[in-house]
Order: C-alpha cells, then sequence, then structure tokens
C-alpha cells in the first residue's frame, strides 16, 4: 500500500467515519431514544444525555486534528443549522451542488490555504433514518424543515496535507 494517493486515503478515511456515524445515529442514538434510556441533546454535556450525531462526528474531528497529522474531516451543508458548517471555500460550496445533484459520486480537488497544498474529498451525507430528519426539521435555527430519510443533509468534508 505504499504510495497511496490521496483519493484512496480520503476513501479509506470516509469509510471509517462513515461506518463510525452509522453505528451511533443507529445502534446508539436511535436505540436509545426509542427505549427512553437517554437522548441525543444539543446540551449534552450539561444533561443527562448524549452528544447528536453531529456533535459525536465533530467530537471525534477534533481528536484526529490533535494527532498531528494534519488530517481534517468536518460536515458541511447547503441548509446548516448553524452558519459554522456552511460551505468556507467555494470549492466547498459548488461540491455541495453538485452532491445535489448526484451524491454517489465524492467531488475532489487540490486547494490552497497560504503556502500549504491540501486534498479535499466530500462525500454525500445522507438522512440514515428519521432521528436525523426529525431533529433537523424541528431545530428552531434550520432554514429547512422538509428533510426526508435518504435525502442529501450535507457532506462529510475530508482534508488531507499533500507533501510538496
Amino acid at each position: 500500500m505504499k504510495n497511496l494517493s490521496p483519493e484512496k486515503v480520503a476513501d479509506f478515511i470516509h469509510a471509517i467515519v462513515e461506518a463510525d456515524r452509522h453505528v451511533y445515529t443507529t445502534h446508539i442514538v436511535k436505540r436509545m431514544q426509542e427505549q427512553g434510556v437517554v437522548m441525543a441533546r444539543e446540551d449534552w454535556e450539561n444533561k443527562n444525555a448524549i452528544p447528536l450525531p453531529a456533535q459525536f462526528l465533530h467530537i471525534s474531528s477534533k481528536l484526529v486534528a490533535e494527532s498531528g497529522h494534519g488530517i481534517r474531516f468536518r460536515l458541511i451543508s447547503l441548509w446548516p443549522i448553524y452558519r459554522r458548517n456552511g460551505p468556507a471555500t467555494d470549492f466547498e460550496r459548488k461540491a455541495l451542488e453538485q452532491l445535489s445533484l448526484n451524491s454517489d459520486t465524492p467531488q475532489r480537488g487540490i486547494v490552497s490555504t497560504g503556502k500549504k497544498r491540501l486534498f479535499q474529498a466530500i462525500y454525500a451525507d445522507t438522512a440514515i433514518n428519521d432521528t436525523c430528519t426529525t431533529c433537523h426539521n424541528a431545530h428552531p435555527l434550520s432554514p429547512k424543515r422538509d428533510f426526508k430519510k435518504g435525502d442529501l443533509m450535507g457532506a462529510i468534508v475530508i482534508t488531507i496535507p499533500l507533501e510538496d
């Protein structure tokens, strides 16, 4: 596996992030809430609750960022509940627009920040169950309130540093 392309590395990372996200959303959040054990809440740190799936991804992405390898991942959306989760660049905005037309094909490209060149891969993030749609549709800050299971809700951006 020597000399892996950044595309392949991003695909590997996405497979792990997506699997973790699916397990957490479906087998933990959904089950705990259905059984009335514990709720997923935005203010989970101050309540007897667990993080929302988006918060779970954010927490894990912070841990990965702290590893020092330069790899980052995050959620973005054309309909973010919080502005910080909107597209940060034209590349991200265009990728989200493309994913809304064809969510099966990740958008990939090389971007620059300062003197650093980075590879970005942007993968569709769809509503995998009613827990996702119910929360987003009911959130007071949500700009879109008609999500259905299977809808594109946004994307997962994976950023990998390129060596010069």
